[in-house]
C-alpha cells in the first residue's frame, strides 16, 4: 500500500470515527474525551451512558442504561445490562454478558461469561467459559482455568460465593450457593453449598535460618 493510499484510508477511518463519536454524543452518551474513544458502527448505547477517555469498543457491544466504561478498557461482542460498571484496563472478549448492577474492576478479562446482578470481579482475575450467580464476590487475581490444551471446559460459580483472592478453579468445577473458598486456594472438585473449601500446603519456618553463601 503506497502513501497515498495509507493517508486516505486513515482519513477515512478518522471521518467515520468522528461520525459514530456525533451520533453517540447527540444520543446522550457522555464521553469525557472523544476524540481517545474509538466506537463501532454497531455499538448501542442506553441512557444515561459515560465512556471514559481511551476506551475502544469494537463489533457487537451493547451498553445499557446509567453504566460507565472507565479508561483504557476494551470490549467486544459484550452485552451490559444497567447500572453496571467496567474498569479501568479491563478487556471484554465475545460471548461476555454482563447484567444489572455487576462491577468488572481494574485488570480483569472476560470472555463467554455471564456474571449475574450484583456480582463483581474487581481486581486482576481472568473469568473464562464461566456462569457466575447473584450476589457473588470473586477476590483478586482468581483465575478460571478452562482450557487444558486440547479442550475448553466450563465453571460454574453459583448465588451468594465468595472466591478468596489468588485462587484458580480448574474447569470443569462447580461452586454452589453459599459457599466460600479460601484464598490461594487451586480447586479442582466441586465445592458443595455452605461449605469452605480451601487448599494450602503447610507453612514451615526455619529457626535462625542463615543464607547459604556464594
Amino acid at each position: 500500500m503506497n502513501t497515498n493510499n495509507k493517508l486516505n484510508k486513515a482519513n477515512s477511518y478518522r471521518l467515520s470515527q468522528e461520525l459514530l463519536r456525533n451520533k453517540a454524543l447527540k444520543k446522550g452518551v457522555t464521553l469525557v474525551a472523544p476524540e481517545t474513544t474509538f466506537l463501532s458502527k454497531d455499538t448501542l448505547f442506553g441512557k444515561n451512558v459515560t465512556v471514559d477517555p481511551y476506551v475502544v469498543i469494537g463489533p457487537g457491544v451493547k451498553i445499557g442504561d446509567n453504566s460507565h466504561i472507565k479508561s483504557f478498557s476494551h470490549l467486544e461482542g459484550t452485552k451490559i445490562e444497567k447500572n453496571v460498571t467496567v474498569g479501568p484496563y479491563a478487556r471484554l472478549r465475545e460471548g461476555t454478558v454482563l447484567k444489572k448492577n455487576t462491577k468488572i474492576g481494574n485488570f480483569v478479562e472476560t470472555k463467554k461469561s455471564s456474571i449475574n446482578q450484583n456480582s463483581k470481579v474487581n481486581h486482576l482475575s481472568y473469568i473464562g467459559d464461566t456462569l457466575i450467580g447473584k450476589n457473588s464476590n470473586i477476590g483478586a487475581g482468581t483465575i478460571t482455568c478452562n482450557y487444558d490444551g486440547v479442550k475448553k471446559s466450563k465453571t460454574k460459580i453459583s448465588d451468594n460465593v465468595f472466591v478468596g483472592s489468588n485462587s484458580s478453579l480448574v474447569a470443569p468445577v462447580s461452586i454452589d450457593k453459599n459457599s466460600f473458598v479460601g484464598a490461594g486456594s487451586v480447586i479442582t472438585k466441586n465445592v458443595k453449598k455452605k461449605s469452605l473449601a480451601i487448599t494450602r500446603a503447610p507453612q514451615l519456618e526455619v529457626k535462625n535460618y542463615k543464607r547459604k553463601k556464594k
